[in-house]
């Protein structure tokens, strides 16, 4: 991409007073995103006319920094008439003759900060390729999403050069790959970042995303993968303690693939252990597939490839996660406050303390999780979709999270059984499924097994919801109750995801 910098925007960057915030902003992302900086002939010429010689000296130096338009575009008709109509300066004349570099495509953009450039820009329709400093930055920065930071739980995004790469967590990259501490260190001096855990200050899990765009060379992978956006899993480990971590950064791996609207995600894994064994089985149970294999100096891994365009499999919901089915039944179902952070962490409500849901725990991080109830209503089925509503009257009471069910089991034997299903994903201590086996013997609680899938941006309030005859009384959140189809439409465009 060639951006075209008018000439207040070289002056901003090169000038020795900061004028304007931004500006190195700006320039990390043209940077970051790779563009060529390109400045106009008539730039160098009116910069030359500045009185001081010194500071023409000094600009004609920081200039080679640019790409200068060798050669110009001829003026083009309809630019000409702009120009008539509305140039009354030199400096306007100069102006139109850098929007048309745009308007012949000789470049992709303009940044300027000129209000009679973007007013001829819209003039000649091309407003949407001509930038103020603030609308660049906001567009890319829509484009280029930062990677999802989570406010909960012990995993955190953390810099490469703050995570201690002697650590013996890293003993096993190290054997594997040839070169690991060189490519890790990289990384660190790149400002790269990784998501992290820590398990009484012991690092646990690691974990490594790269979005790559369709130009990614992939030659060393057979059969060669097809250009495709895709988010590569780069390094993962995690190590097994019972706490469901595994899940946890899977998790993690589907938020980003969605915040990026990426096509695929894929790893590429060695099979020659216990605990990489278990991974590759974890991933797929979650819908990835064997595809091929990678050579490099390390060996021959496996690749390990799942598609993630928008279709559900209503049936086997794991597969597909996190995408809803479009014909499946709805369901709002409620859950008390006590229990509600504690199954949703990423649910969280301004009034709670993230503070209180730092330590790991199984149910916490599980995407499989469960849900013990009395309800009569025991009809749904695997691919349904739940809306969990944190119970609290009128205004406290509000809907946070969706789920997808996985199945449903009513006939349970007793007790015994009840726990071995519910442990690890549900925060009912075993005391608890005791009282709620016990509570109502002649109506034995059911289980709903299902996969935690999105969090709300925006908690709708039960008076939302009956405001906006999304639910139609206040019975609907008593107990499971069937949601209208359009209705979940509604309180989904609501919600802000």
């Amino acid at each position: 991409m060639r951006a075209l910098l008018d000439t207040n925007i070289i002056i901003h960057r090169e000038a020795n007073r900061v004028i304007n915030q931004d500006i190195g902003i700006l320039f990390n992302w043209l940077d970051k995103l790779h563009y060529t900086k390109c400045v106009h002939p008539l730039t160098i010429t009116e910069l030359h006319r500045n009185i001081n010689q010194d500071t023409v000296k000094t600009m004609q130096v920081k200039l080679t920094n640019y790409h200068l338009l060798k050669t110009v575009a001829p003026i083009n008709d309809k630019v000409k008439q702009v120009n008539l109509a509305v140039d009354t300066e030199p400096n306007d004349v100069d102006d139109t003759n850098l929007l048309n570099e745009v308007f012949c495509d000789r470049v992709d953009l303009l940044i300027s900060e000129d209000k009679k450039v973007h007013t001829k820009a819209e003039m000649l329709g091309i407003g949407d390729r001509v930038f103020r400093i603030n609308s660049f930055l906001e567009k890319v920065i829509a484009e280029n999403p930062e990677f999802v930071n989570y406010k909960v739980l012990a995993v955190k995004r953390e810099y490469f050069g703050k995570i201690n790469l002697q650590d013996s967590f890293f003993d096993s990259f190290r054997t594997d790959y040839p070169g690991f501490d060189k490519w890790y260190n990289g990384k660190a001096g790149d400002n790269e970042k990784a998501y992290v855990c820590y398990e009484a200050e012991v690092l646990k899990a690691f974990l490594y995303l790269k979005v790559e765009t369709e130009n990614e060379n992939y030659s060393n992978i057979h059969p060669a993968l097809s250009p495709k956006k895709r988010l590569k899993i780069g390094t993962l480990k995690v190590v097994s303690n019972g706490l469901r971590l595994g899940e946890r950064f899977l998790k993690i791996v589907f938020d980003n693939a969605r915040l990026y609207q990426v096509d695929e995600i894929y790893v590429t894994i060695f099979d020659f252990r216990p605990e990489l064994l278990n991974l590759i089985s974890l991933l797929e149970q979650f819908g990835f597939k064997h595809y091929g294999i990678k050579q490099s100096t390390a060996g021959e891994e496996k690749v390990y490839v799942r598609g993630f365009s928008k279709i559900a499999n209503e049936q086997f919901p794991k597969l597909t996660f996190p995408w809803l089915s479009k014909t499946s039944d709805v369901y709002i179902i409620p859950i008390k406050p006590e229990y509600h952070t504690e199954l949703f962490p990423d649910s969280i409500l301004r009034t709670e303390s993230p503070d209180n849901f730092i330590e790991n725990q199984p149910h916490r991080n599980a995407i499989s999780k469960s849900y013990i109830s009395h309800s009569y209503n025991r009809n749904l089925k695997s691919g349904d979709i739940i809306v969990f509503y944190r119970s609290g009257g009128m205004y406290k009471g509000v809907a946070t999270t969706i789920g997808i069910v996985e199945n449903v089991m009513t006939n349970i034997k007793d007790l015994h059984e009840l726990i071995q299903i519910c442990k690890k994903r549900t925060v009912l201590s075993e005391k608890e499924l005791q009282e709620y086996w016990e509570w109502k013997p002649n109506n034995r609680p059911f289980i709903i097994n299902f996969l935690y899938a999105f969090s709300f941006k925006k908690r709708i309030t039960l008076k939302q919801m009956l405001d906006e005859n999304i639910l139609p009384s206040m019975e609907a959140v008593k107990t499971i109750n069937k949601m209208d189809r359009n209705s979940f439409a509604q309180l989904i465009t609501l919600s802000g995801i």
